[in-house]
């Protein structure tokens, strides 16, 4: 995720940033550019005197009014999913902190605080993985034992989840932790798979195919037929004004598009690997 100032327009406006829209569409606006250009050229070779594309420009708004109304709720709706999938890992955040905040405080024996310190955070960071390309073992804290166990799993997370309720289990049975803390650590455990069930919603649930089809082939069609409305008062500089509009247009629909799945490496999703370091640097500053 990039972090940014807000504040900083000059900065902002002039910066051409790899997740520039402008530096991924250069090729497709060449192509519209050059399309629309033989448009204006075919009607004012062939059709210099038409009088029916005087009244275009009205339909053309009323048809522009409509797709903005589609982007907008094409955006709010792949923003509204970035936001969720932030929420859940915050409160990811917040469940670790409290569930290693107070094992740290109850468990006494150095074994058994070693194998929290290492299992809490191992769940975040399984869990970007997981929810990018699956999780990778290789980059978890586990002893043999642990990573022989793991490894035969194929939900990396729920496998983690599993031995540490087995391990609350026993310290429950024999005595080491109350029933009442083990009910108060056991509810911290289920909200991981809350938390980690949410972001597996988000990610297996895109938007429609038949809407994200319908919304490209509106786009094409729109501004590709354009320079009929613009024409008669603009001539040749219909194309560039054309262009324009698919820039605009076409960009809204990319970053949408790019937040929608909120778990990747990309520059505008959401910081999991900040957040998993976080995790392990709260849970062994408690554990010491």
């Amino acid at each position: 995720m990039i972090t940014y100032n807000p504040k900083n327009w000059i900065k902002l406006i002039f910066a051409f940033h790899k997740s520039d829209t402008l530096r991924m569409l250069w090729k497709e606006m060449l192509y519209i550019f050059f399309l629309t250009l033989a448009i204006d050229y075919i009607v004012m070779r062939y059709f210099p005197n038409a009088r029916q594309f005087d009244n275009l420009l009205t339909v053309y708004s009323i048809i522009g009014f409509v797709i903005s109304l589609l982007l907008v709720f094409r955006t709010n709706t792949a923003y509204d999913r970035w936001w969720e999938g932030r929420r859940k890992w915050g409160e990811l955040v917040n469940d670790s902190r409290n569930f290693g905040s107070k094992l740290s405080v109850i468990l006494k024996d150095e074994e058994d605080r070693a194998f929290f310190k290492r299992m809490i955070p191992n769940f975040p960071f399984a869990c970007k993985d997981h929810l990018r390309t699956g999780a990778i073992i290789s980059n978890l804290d586990l002893t043999p034992e642990e990573f022989k166990i793991i490894s035969s799993k194929k939900h990396i997370p729920l496998a983690i989840v599993q031995l540490m309720q087995q391990k609350l289990y026993i310290l429950n049975r024999n005595g080491q932790i109350t029933n009442e803390d083990y009910k108060r650590l056991d509810t911290n455990l289920n909200n991981f798979l809350n938390s980690l069930g949410a972001c597996e919603r988000i990610k297996a649930t895109p938007i429609p195919f038949s809407y994200s089809l319908f919304i490209k082939k509106f786009i094409v069609i729109y501004v590709s037929t354009i320079p009929l409305a613009f024409i008669s008062i603009f001539g040749y500089w219909s194309a560039i004004i054309a262009t324009f509009i698919f820039y605009i247009l076409v960009s809204m629909e990319l970053l949408a598009e790019e937040i929608e799945d909120p778990f990747g490496p990309d520059d505008n999703d959401l910081p999991t690997d900040e957040l998993s370091e976080k995790i392990k640097g709260n849970i062994e500053e408690l554990f010491g």
